[in-house]
Order: structure tokens, then sequence, then C-alpha cells
């Protein structure tokens, strides 16, 4: 049975806590009664994110399985609407929606029901995705990629440097026939040449987004759209300043969270 490995971290306040852990190599939180989980993709990852966070936080080390995080998931979300799309985790609920996805619950990777994706969703929205090429950078759970094509968009391309989470994206893909166009690989950020595409969206962390500001601008054509989220609003700033010369077209904020839109001359 897959584990995830992850900390269990007591009394700690969370939009604290999601500060402190935005330069580690985390991949998802989940709130609990007393506590919140942080997840890993390796053990390596998170011994060092343990060591990182024990001066100021009680972080315990802990397995947890996959399918018993799934389950319990499935039962307690609900699906989401954000705008014209709406976001299940169950297929075999009925979708009143025409524009429904369907991403399985995985304790790694994104449901759709964090803001920082749903700021990614509004965003997709607030631009002409007709016949584009989207490139997801960092996929996780795929959300965006299928998302955007089932918004008309030609071609997605989701990539992430995670090949568990590159299989969980082409797990939800399956559970999502109506959508066309869409491939997930692995590809690290720090290594991988980047396609051209119409529009990008790069939902990752303030750090990450100012880190490879470089790369995610050349990953975008002359007059397409860069779509940044992950970033708290102490964060905006930096961000902004690290694509300058962008033009903000569309810009939210959101529980201490900001979604912006910037375009490509």
């Amino acid at each position: 049975m897959k584990t995830y490995p992850a900390l269990e971290i007591r009394g700690a306040d969370p939009d604290r806590l999601s500060a402190a852990i935005d330069d580690l190599p985390a991949t998802a939180m989940e709130d609990r009664d007393n506590a919140v989980r942080v997840f890993f993709s390796t053990t390596g990852a998170r011994d060092l994110a343990q060591s990182a966070l024990s001066p100021d936080f009680d972080a315990v080390p802990i397995e947890v399985s996959d399918d018993d995080w799934a389950l319990r998931s499935q039962e307690n979300l609900q699906p989401v609407t954000v705008g014209r799309i709406t976001i299940s985790p169950n297929p075999e609920s009925p979708f009143p929606n025409p524009l429904t996805v369907v991403i399985r619950p995985s304790m790694g990777f994104g449901t759709g029901h964090h803001v920082t994706t749903r700021l990614c969703l509004e965003a997709l929205q607030a631009i002409d995705l007709t016949n584009a090429f989207v490139l997801d950078v960092g996929t996780g759970s795929g959300v965006l990629a299928i998302a955007a094509c089932r918004l008309g968009a030609a071609r997605a391309l989701g990539i992430d440097h995670d090949a568990d989470a590159v299989e969980s994206a082409r797990q939800n893909l399956e559970l999502n026939p109506a959508t066309r166009g869409v491939t997930f690989e692995v590809a690290d950020l720090q290594t991988a040449a980047l396609p051209q595409a119409n529009v990008v969206t790069a939902n990752l962390t303030g750090a990450v987004l100012v880190r490879f500001a470089h790369s995610l601008l050349n990953a975008v054509r002359d007059g397409g759209t860069l779509i940044l989220s992950g970033l708290l609003s102490a964060e905006r700033d930096d961000v902004v300043e690290a694509f300058e010369g962008l033009r903000i077209l569309w810009e939210r904020e959101e529980d201490g969270w900001v979604g912006l839109g910037v375009k490509k001359a």
C-alpha cells in the first residue's frame, strides 16, 4: 500500500506554518482536529523539513496511507464550482454542470479545493483559451491542464518533477474521458527546456516563482499570458518585481493568497 512521509504539527497557526514551509519541498497540507499534516514526496525531504521547522514547531514524522487519506477525503470533500467549471472528487457523483472535472483525492497532489488552485481556475476563465496551447508547470493532480482543455484550449501539457504526481495526473485524466489534447510528462523546472506556450500556469510558491522567473518567462510566447499562484500576499511585490515589464491583466487575493495573470508583450 502506498504511503507518504509527513510531519504532524500540533498547535501551529496554518498561515504561519504555510509561510514557514514556503522554501521547503512540501507537496500538501491537511488540516486536522488539533494538528496540521504536511506531506512530502520523499522521507529525505521530510527529514530536512523537520530539522528546519523543529526550532519553532512541534513537528513529528509519520507515514500516512494514501488509500486511507483518499477515502477519508472523498467522504468529506464536496464538489467546488469556480465560475463555469466544477471540480468533483467523486466520479460516481451526478454532474449537473457539463464543465465538470473529476479529480480523485490524493494526499500528495491538489484536488482543486485549495484557494491557490481556485485562483488559477478563475484566471484561466478570464482569458481567451480558444485554440491555445497551455503549459501547466508543477501540474500535481493535473487539474489545471484538464480544466484548460475543458475551457477551450486545443492542447495542454502538464509537467512535474515528481513521477508520482504525473501518474496521479494521468489517472485523473482517465476519469475525464470527454477531455482531449492533454498530456503529462516528468520534467524538472531546474533542468528541463520548457516548450513555448500561449498560456503558462505556475501554481508553485512565491520563492520558486522568483527563482525561476526567467525560465517561466521564456516559456511564454510573445503576446501570451502567464498565470501565477501559490504566493502569499506578503510575497506579491517580490514576485511582480521578478516578472518586471509584464502587464498585469488580472489579479485577485483570497485568504492571504494572491493570483496573477500577466501579459508578455
